[in-house]
């Protein structure tokens, strides 16, 4: 990545410890989507709140050597996570415990983990494309920043201090994502492609809404904010001014295309957000930084942000205008209804009601007594 030596030691530091803290991030990740499938939002947002306040505690407490506490510098970052994220998911897990949610499998629920090929199959088909979005999205960023090395610390400094901005400027458009794919997984199973549609529209408004308030507060109030990672007095500090002004408008299309992708993706069609995503990094964003670069310096990689994003933007609401996302299915109807008796045995909660079915025109309706 050409990290620059000053870096290097540092970023190892780091990395040895956070990569402790994977597994446990894992877990809470898939625990939360889980309960956001079932229709419960709050529960895994609480537990997430406990996370972020505690990482927020314990950085200057395990960065500086505060009180009881030893100072581990920058490895003191990746323990603050690791130990917040250890207790957020204990705690999750006492909870589900606790309330005997049907997440929680106990002893007697050990024949639950009998493999059912139709879901392993369609796990694996319909997954593995969405955990390709990740590696791609990964590679794509090492790439960058391996360019972004390239023009010095200064730069690289800069680069890392806006994507510290950048993380909570996309959060929204995450969560909406996430929330709009939960809401429109539960209305194609109950057969209403209006409210589909209504959660995508919605789901862009309100993307548009709040990431660019976001992305506003954060170009007029940049100095400040830019202040709290890089010293005030530093050229690097106008560098990471300028290249926010270029790259953060990005997220404001990257959020149309999350939410959209996610919509699309309920109904299990997985390959084409992939493909999507892929030509958007690997044959726009790259490749168009490298062909930039020698033109701009270092304004050919901020400004390949926007134009990739934009790209990706179009392809994915012109595939969920005139794509066949509608006819996809998560999973095959088996050929022995047996295969999902172990998912069948597992008790449901009350429908949600944002998937509660419409009263249809001309069919019959239940006496009432």
């Amino acid at each position: 990545m050409s990290t620059p030596p000053a870096s290097q030691t540092l970023a190892e530091e780091y990395l040895r410890v956070i990569f402790l803290a994977m597994p446990l991030i894992y877990v809470f990740a898939f625990l939360s989507a889980a309960l956001r499938g079932t229709g419960d939002a709050r529960t895994p947002f609480r537990f997430l709140l406990v996370s972020v306040v505690l990482d927020i505690v314990f950085n200057p407490l395990l960065i500086f050597g505060l009180g009881p506490f030893p100072a581990l510098g920058i490895a003191g970052t990746a323990w603050a996570t690791l130990l917040a994220q250890a207790v957020a998911l204990g705690g999750l897990l006492l909870y589900l415990r606790s309330k005997r949610h049907v997440l929680w499998l106990g002893r007697a629920d050990l024949h639950l983990f009998r493999i059912a090929p139709t879901i392993l199959r369609a796990l694996i088909v319909k997954g593995v494309p969405m955990g390709l979005q990740m590696v791609l999205i990964s590679l794509a960023m090492i790439a960058m920043m391996t360019l972004v090395n390239g023009f010095g610390t200064d730069t690289a400094a800069a680069y890392g201090a806006a994507l510290q901005l950048w993380t909570y400027v996309q959060m929204p458009a995450m969560a909406l994502g996430a929330a709009c794919s939960t809401m429109a997984a539960q209305n194609v199973g109950a057969g209403l492609w209006t409210r589909v549609d209504a959660t995508a529209r919605t789901g862009i408004a309100a993307n548009f809404l709040m990431t660019g308030v976001l992305i506003g507060l954060l170009i007029v109030f940049d100095r400040w904010t830019l202040a709290l990672f890089l010293p005030t007095d530093s050229p690097t500090l106008e560098v990471a001014r300028h290249l926010n002004h270029i790259g953060i408008w990005s997220f404001l299309l990257f959020g149309v295309s999350f939410v959209v992708s996610g919509v699309v993706r309920a109904t299990g069609a997985v390959i084409p957000p992939l493909l999507i995503l892929a030509f958007g990094l690997w044959g726009v964003r790259v490749p168009l930084a490298n062909a930039l670069i020698p033109h701009l310096g270092a304004d050919g990689i901020w400004w390949s942000l926007p134009i990739s994003s934009l790209c990706s933007m179009l392809l994915s609401l012109a595939y969920y205008r005139w794509g066949g996302w509608r006819k996809a299915r998560m999973l095959t109807t088996p050929a022995h209804p047996a295969e999902l008796a172990a998912a069948a045995e597992v008790p449901a909660h009350p429908a949600s009601p944002v998937a509660d079915t419409a009263p249809i025109a001309g069919a019959p309706q239940p006496r009432r007594h």
